[in-house]
């Protein structure tokens, strides 16, 4: 298994062999440094953490200092952990070299927040469909949630209206169209989750 961290820079098409156009995400990752390297013997597991995108010194805590010292590398934004990750020693670097074009990796990132949303932009609900008969102001509500007398409650799981976005997403076998070594670039096929400038993690089994 191995890993890598990135940002988000956007999106573009991309022209494969058979001169089809096909949407993709400019991704740039790494360098990553090994910041830490976990085994069997001392955390029960075998695991990397690895580190990406330079952080001011004044803005690191004294133990976080020292934590990077030891990798010997400069304080970093990022900090993320890949269990399984193996055949790396602390204050090695990670580059988009280490992955191969037309390979297939997990990938995810934090969408995009949308804010307090309705049922019918968040869960997709149809509303009433009309206006007529009085029913003015129902074409985006929500309708019945339950019984009165009994249950008497809620369910929980009620699809309702709430807070939108700013999840946790993973996508699964993401494929990599082609790899700019040179300016540790990734395009990968497809939409990936969050906004422009926010961190991706690649994670390939």
């Amino acid at each position: 298994m191995k890993g890598i961290i990135g940002k988000k820079l956007g999106m573009t098409s991309y022209f494969d062999e058979k001169g089809n156009s096909v949407a993709c995400t400019i991704i740039q990752a790494g360098p990553c440094v090994v910041t830490q390297v976990k085994t069997v013997e001392t955390d029960g597991y075998n695991g990397l953490q690895i580190s990406y995108d330079e952080k001011k010194e004044k803005n690191t805590s004294a133990p976080l200092k020292g934590h990077f010292a030891k990798a010997n590398t400069t304080p970093k934004k990022k900090v993320v952990e890949i269990n399984g990750f193996e055949g790396k020693n602390i204050g090695d670097v990670i580059t988009v070299a280490d992955f191969e074009e037309n390979e297939k990796v997990e990938l995810y990132g934090t969408s995009k927040g949308k804010g307090f949303q309705g049922v019918v932009k968040r869960h997709g609900f149809s509303g009433v469909g009309m206006g007529s008969h009085g029913q003015h102001d129902r074409q985006r509500a929500p309708g019945s949630i339950g019984a009165s007398s009994f249950p008497s409650r809620v369910f929980k799981g009620m699809r309702m209206a709430g807070r939108m976005g700013g999840d946790r997403v993973k996508l699964k076998g993401i494929k990599i169209l082609k790899i700019f070594t040179d300016r540790d670039i990734f395009l990968v096929k497809g939409t990936v989750p969050g906004a422009i400038n926010s961190y991706i993690v690649l994670e390939k089994k």
